[in-house]
């Protein structure tokens, strides 16, 4: 593919990702897509064919982007510490990078999950050895003892959730300032790391 494809590909992802996040999958249209772009109907079929696969395309790149980072974490040999760090910094530099993300996930979320679930499905993420690892360093008695998938819903919902209500976040917390907000969500990675740690690391006798 060549520059110039490459460029109308991008430009055409990045209005899909404007209007799915107006109006998710089902109320989009493709004209919409193309006015968005600039570019005429055609050209995004052409590319695309349909809505579903621009939709697919756009929620493929983001689990290949984020995925890999995420899963040579889990599986490394570092302690359990060190992985929710990792995973922090990876989880809140995909969503600085994507902020989109968030509010594209809840519409499809709201309208119809089975489309997401078959993607991620597809790269076969598999919860389970995370939360064994996690069991087992709270019966080694190193984390407080809790069900291993409210520690992990924990940090994902902490660290999405400013994302997600950014609206609100930056009218409430910082009087709609917008430089204020993005350096808020910047530091918070740092943030969250110290909190968890501090919340869940048994602190062993001297």
């Amino acid at each position: 593919m060549n520059q110039k494809s490459d460029k109308t590909e991008e430009k055409i992802l990045e209005a899909a990702k404007s209007v799915f996040l107006k109006k998710g999958m089902e109320g989009a249209r493709m004209q919409e897509i193309a006015d968005e772009a600039g570019i005429n109907k055609a050209l995004v079929h052409y590319y695309f064919r349909s809505k579903e696969k621009l939709f697919t395309a756009i929620f493929t790149n983001v689990i290949t982007y984020a995925f890999p980072k995420i899963s040579k974490i889990l599986l490394s040999d570092s302690d359990i510490i060190t992985k929710i760090e990792q995973v922090i910094d990876a989880y809140i530099g995909v969503l600085l990078k994507h902020s989109y993300i968030p509010g594209f996930l809840m519409k499809e979320l709201n309208r119809d999950p089975s489309g997401l679930f078959k993607i991620i499905a597809k790269y076969g993420f598999n919860p389970e050895p995370v939360i064994g690892a996690i069991q087992k360093e709270m019966d080694e008695g190193r984390i407080i003892q809790m069900d291993p998938r409210h520690l992990i819903v924990n940090i994902i919902s902490m660290c999405v959730f400013p994302f997600a209500a950014r609206p609100i976040v930056q009218y409430v917390g910082f009087r709609d300032d917008p430089v204020a907000t993005q350096h808020f969500l910047e530091e918070r990675a740092e943030v969250l790391k110290k909190f968890i740690v501090n919340a869940i690391v048994i602190k062993q006798k001297e």
